[in-house]
């Protein structure tokens, strides 16, 4: 097997570098932040508004078989114009909950020099390298970040974008050689629902999600993941006439959180540890919630997290007569590591794709998931290329325009790797 050169000539440069600021810039202004409450796919009804875009955007560009899917997906497909191996491309449209996504102002901060950055609709938050060291190795760069208010939505309209703008060089330059490719984009992949219901019949034996950070960045390791919700009920009574009957279930709660370990929570772990964090709470004296993440490379030590809750959550009903706890969990994905080992030309067809770009490959384990996650477990080997942005779900985030067009670069390698001459 050997493979068909290409060589990214100064008009097809100048093209990506055009074409994915553009679409990122525009796509980034759609809110689509998904709803963790929600028990609809997709969980918020506006992810409809960028999926529409992107079904409208691929029929034009000439992709086949558009389908804008009901339950959240967008599918297109590109025909080979080569002897191929098919692959797919993934990404989700949906943005955090955790900070505000609606109504985002992305800023063009061209030649940047090093310096603290300010935000016009906060006047308080900064950005420097002290908060984002990466910073230093995109001096001259175009940064892009939003205004203040919100996320930027780099996680991942970024590599939306890449894919678009790798489906739209391909279109426009037609010599650049690619097997068949499928294109699907996702919703509600931040809540863990990226693939529910998605058709299986329009994915190929391989897949690739847009969806890491730093340019270079290979991922196909990460966490087991377990979702735990303890739920307390007290006994509300009269505060001024509650002596030895109220049992208070948002201090039940309070106490069941005290006695969770100060040591392995998602601000005080890095690296390969794991963690138990806190997600969410809801109280009041009749009764509480509290929602947990689980997260560690190895299953068998989950599940010893999720022992340690169970016991803090029975002390809490013990020391409490009356008193009741709840508690519940769901296995809400699973490391991807060893069934990608599984399919090391998956991983080697990545690797080249990047290292023809002129940068160096970082291979590392996620402390997260992706929708890649899922799929890997479901037989379609799935590991992550980076997209490019940093301080992901945070009103600091940012991308570098050189990273978004290294991404794309990468795409039309990858599809090169997977042709057969």
């Amino acid at each position: 097997m050997s493979h068909t050169q290409i060589t990214l000539t100064s008009d097809i440069a100048t093209f990506i570098r055009k074409d994915v600021l553009d679409r990122f810039v525009r796509y980034a202004r759609v809110s689509t932040a998904s709803d963790p409450s929600s028990t609809t796919k997709p969980s918020t009804y506006r992810q409809h508004d960028l999926l529409a875009i992107l079904a409208q955007e691929l029929t034009t560009l000439g992709a086949h078989n558009v389908l804008h899917a009901q339950n959240g997906f967008v599918y297109a497909s590109l025909p080979a114009n080569r002897p191929h191996t098919p692959f797919g491309l993934m990404a989700h449209v949906d943005t955090s909950s955790d900070q505000s996504g609606e109504g985002v102002k992305p800023l063009l901060r061209d030649n940047y020099d090093g310096s603290v950055l300010s935000f016009p609709d906060d006047p308080t938050l900064t950005l420097s390298p002290a908060d984002s060291p990466e910073l230093r190795d995109f001096l001259g760069d175009t940064i892009i970040t939003a205004s203040g208010l919100t996320l930027l939505g780099a996680d991942d309209k970024a590599g939306v974008a890449e894919i678009m703008s790798a489906i739209a060089t391909f279109q426009t330059f037609e010599n650049l050689p690619h097997g068949h490719i499928e294109v699907c984009f996702t919703s509600d992949e931040e809540i863990g629902h990226g693939v529910d219901g998605i058709d299986t019949a329009r994915l190929p034996a391989h897949l690739y999600t847009i969806d890491g950070s730093y340019p270079g960045e290979l991922e196909a390791e990460c966490f087991d993941a377990l979702g735990v919700t303890v739920e307390f009920t007290g006994r509300g009574v009269h505060p001024g006439y509650s002596y030895g009957k109220m049992i208070n279930a948002a201090l039940l709660a309070s106490d069941f959180i005290a006695e969770l370990p100060k040591d392995a929570r998602p601000e005080t772990t890095k690296d390969r540890d794991g963690f138990i964090h806190v997600s969410d709470v809801t109280a009041n004296n009749e009764s509480a919630k509290v929602s947990l993440l689980l997260r560690d490379f190895e299953h068998s030590k989950n599940l010893d997290r999720l022992e340690y809750v169970r016991s803090a959550a029975r002390n809490i009903e013990e020391r409490n007569p009356g008193s009741r706890v709840a508690l519940s969990h769901i296995h809400q994905y699973e490391n991807m590591r060893d069934e990608l080992l599984k399919h090391p030309e998956v991983i080697e067809r990545a690797i080249h794709a990047i290292t023809d770009t002129g940068i160096c490959v970082r291979r590392k384990a996620i402390r997260g998931g992706t929708d890649g996650s899922k799929l890997t477990a479901m037989g379609y080997p799935t590991p992550n290329i980076f997209a490019g942005g940093l301080l992901f779900h945070s009103r600091k985030e940012w991308i570098a325009l050189s990273s978004m067009v290294k991404a794309v670069e990468t795409l039309l390698h990858l599809a090169r790797h997977h042709t057969i001459t």
